[in-house]
């Protein structure tokens, strides 16, 4: 979303040497899976490079069946702020929110 771009933006700005961010999945949490989200410096061979609006996002190849059709947008309220994955795969998720099943 445009909000999550803004963010990516904002957050490599004082990081010149990464050229993106990296998504992928993590076996965790009471449901099975957790997203990861880390700068990275390079694509992996294996990556899918997504690039909106001149950010580089980079989906690790195990987690790309996973991700597909998922929207990731930035949302801030009173109290927090985050990424948030709209992943229209998920069949559920746990109580406190950490992790989802596909």
């Amino acid at each position: 979303t445009p909000s999550a771009v803004q963010k990516i933006k904002q957050l490599l700005k004082d990081k010149p040497e990464h050229v993106g961010v990296k998504v992928g999945v993590r076996t965790r949490g009471c449901n099975g899976l957790s997203y990861t989200l880390e700068y990275t410096k390079s694509k992996g061979d294996s990556d899918e490079e997504v690039v909106q609006d001149g950010v580089r996002v980079f989906i690790e190849k195990k987690a790309q069946l996973t991700l597909l059709g998922t929207e990731m947008d930035y949302v801030e309220d009173k109290l927090s702020s985050e990424f948030v994955f709209n992943n229209p795969n998920i069949k559920g998720t746990c109580g406190c929110g950490e992790s989802f099943n596909i």
